[in-house]
């Protein structure tokens, strides 16, 4: 299948590693062009380089106010155009209800929650019909997680937003969608794994609670970023699409 891909130009914040880079690597490897992001211009600068061609790269951090703006002119600057975005951002803290401090819980709300936020305006803003925005978000959108709770608490916030944000946008013709991953084999995942203690344990337990039994790559979660974000899924918008393996227990 031809995504339609090619030439298209997307921003990828988080893109340094994880499921933001897995998602850029999906992007370029069906033609697209992407700006990616990250907080240190070293670890840009070496993802940059390991990406290739079609790849050029911005240091910004999502809390700043005036990130939205400078992400899209680099874009529209380097590439000629702008025509999607895929906000990902690091977890925050873990910890349970108690563990959390206030600096914790405003730290997290101006990176994750935030800081999404005001890109997705400035994308919205940007973008012309055939546009798209996209939110890496969590299962904790559907089902909290133990020792994740700043996450539960911030994540199916973000899904309300985007929800209202495609209602809003879609008689414009720009999409909006949410990915939400559950045990996916990133670093992240495996640092949560570790707090319990025995993270090989940890993590044969959380298989065998996952129908395919085992984790997903970040390369699984890529291309389906890939596809979600190309225009031949132009008839998708509104929805979480959970990335998991069939851990959501739910429709």
């Amino acid at each position: 299948m031809d995504l339609g891909l090619k030439d298209r130009v997307y921003v990828v914040t988080g893109a340094t590693r994880g499921l933001g880079r897995a998602s850029a690597e999906a992007l370029l490897a069906e033609g697209a062009r992407v700006l990616v992001t990250g907080r240190e211009e070293a670890t840009v600068a070496a993802a940059v380089a390991e990406l290739g061609e079609g790849a050029a790269g911005l240091a910004a951090d999502n809390d700043d106010p005036e990130t939205p703006e400078r992400l899209i002119a680099e874009a529209r600057a380097r590439f000629g155009g702008f025509d999607g975005i895929l906000i990902s951002v690091g977890g925050p803290a873990p910890g349970f209800a108690a563990d959390n401090s206030d600096e914790e819980w405003a730290a997290a709300f101006g990176t994750v929650f935030l800081g999404a936020v005001r890109l997705a305006r400035a994308a919205a803003e940007a973008l012309g019909e055939g546009g798209v925005i996209g939110f890496v978000l969590s299962g904790s959108v559907h089902e909290p997680i133990a020792g994740l709770t700043i996450s539960n608490g911030l994540r199916p916030g973000l899904a309300g937003f985007a929800k209202s944000l495609a209602n809003d946008l879609g008689p414009r013709g720009i999409r909006v969608v949410g990915l939400l991953p559950s045990r996916i084999d990133t670093d992240r995942v495996r640092q949560l794994d570790a707090l319990s203690g025995d993270a090989e344990a940890s993590r044969a337990a959380n298989e065998l609670a996952i129908p395919l039994r085992r984790y997903g790559t970040p390369e699984e979660f890529g291309r389906t970023a890939a596809f979600v974000l190309s225009p031949a899924a132009s008839y998708l918008t509104g929805l979480m699409l959970p990335v998991d393996g069939g851990a959501r227990h739910g429709f």
